[in-house]
């Protein structure tokens, strides 16, 4: 077995600009940056820097999603449930089969890390 720690570099200066697949804007005209920084060797995970503008997409995830917020802040309701409110320090988790609003209330900046398979 091998131990390996990758830090991830800074943010590039192209990042993906289209909106998240399964993601959907409801309000206002936010717009979303994504920078993966890093895949593992075998594609299973990616992670990286996140950021959008305030707005609100109604969004549905197919993987588990691991979240530190460092800027920004969120309100993210679940269809159905209870809103949970996030703030810079925050770490969080979102669940495959998640369904809800992602509501940025103030310019996010997050580290993210995805797992794929």
């Amino acid at each position: 077995m091998t131990d390996t720690v990758y830090r991830l570099p800074a943010p590039g200066p192209e990042p993906m600009t289209t909106d998240l697949d399964g993601w959907v804007k409801t309000e206002g005209t936010p717009s979303m940056k994504t920078w993966v920084q890093h895949t593992s060797a075998d594609g299973s995970v990616i992670s990286g820097t996140w950021a959008a503008t305030p707005g609100s997409w109604h969004a549905t995830y197919k993987f588990y999603e691991f979240v530190h917020l460092i800027e920004g802040r969120i309100v993210i309701t679940p269809d159905g449930g209870a809103p949970v409110t996030l703030a810079p320090g925050d770490a969080f988790v979102v669940e495959p089969g998640f369904t809800g609003t992602w509501k940025i209330e103030e310019p996010v900046l997050k580290h993210f890390c995805i797992k794929l398979k």
